[in-house]
């Protein structure tokens, strides 16, 4: 066997290594989603059964801290996909002063650790005298997630060929119009990676949920809570269905830029 092909049977190993070992705690969720627990415990298999699909919301609490976190993780994406794409659009096709400062706080955004946000904006709502509550959950998950959507954008934007603009607007297509109809459709890709990363990164947010949240409960929030007592099997079950539903998601944006193309 020559070395080549030995290096491409090891490089194909560890590959699969790896996303066996990035699945696997995504597969015990599943997994125990379905295991016929007879105590408080959800750690040993005992049996199979479809019984907390069907009881899915019976822990009220759960139920609320889900909703709390669906509510918050949509409008949270609404805003920063609003404000990150306009910011994309105007780091990657237009020139202005600060520009450079921009970008430097972008990246930092990215790279602060989580703890030094939450507690910056823990000092900035308590200076401020703003009460703790849902509202602030939003305005954080927005401040960290804003970064990625114009990382995003700017990426697609700067790929776009600027001739297909100028040739909407030499056929008498007006600022909005050539935005609407050329502009937006070519980025829409970068958009939507954008919205989903913003989408994922708000619903699992505990660090800087942990700072800002007031009496507001969230679903991480809620299962750090319940380890003391014991996870029921409904939070693998709605970790199972938020899984899935962004599998969806992510399957069905892949097949439309596919098309486009």
């Amino acid at each position: 066997m020559s070395r080549s092909r030995l290096g491409d049977r090891l490089l194909h190993g560890y590959t699969w290594l790896i996303i066996i070992w990035l699945s696997s705690p995504i597969a015990v969720m599943i997994l125990f989603g379905f295991n016929d627990k007879q105590s408080k415990s959800n750690t040993s298999w005992q049996g199979f059964t479809l019984k907390w699909y069907a009881q899915l919301f019976e822990i009220s609490d759960l139920t609320v801290a889900l909703r709390n976190s669906l509510l918050i993780a949509v409008i949270s994406t609404v805003v920063t996909v609003v404000i990150g794409t306009m910011l994309g659009l105007a780091l990657g096709r237009h020139r202005f002063r600060g520009k450079g400062t921009t970008n430097f706080l972008v990246f930092a955004a990215i790279s602060t650790p989580e703890l030094v946000m939450g507690a910056s904006l823990l000092s900035l709502f308590v200076s401020g005298n703003v009460p703790r509550a849902t509202a602030t959950i939003i305005i954080s998950h927005v401040l960290f997630s804003l970064a990625f959507v114009v990382v995003t954008v700017r990426a697609r934007i700067v790929t776009l060929d600027p001739s297909l603009e100028e040739a909407a607007r030499d056929l008498g297509a007006t600022a909005w119009g050539t935005f609407r109809q050329v502009t937006l459709p070519s980025i829409m890709p970068g958009v939507m990676a954008g919205a989903m990363l913003s989408f994922a990164l708000s619903i699992d947010d505990y660090v800087v949920t942990s700072f800002v949240n007031g009496s507001t409960v969230t679903f991480p929030l809620w299962i750090v809570g319940a380890v003391k007592t014991g996870i029921p099997a409904q939070v693998n079950v709605m970790g199972t269905l938020i899984f899935g539903i962004g599998v969806v998601i992510a399957v069905v944006n892949a097949v439309a830029v596919r098309r486009r193309t």
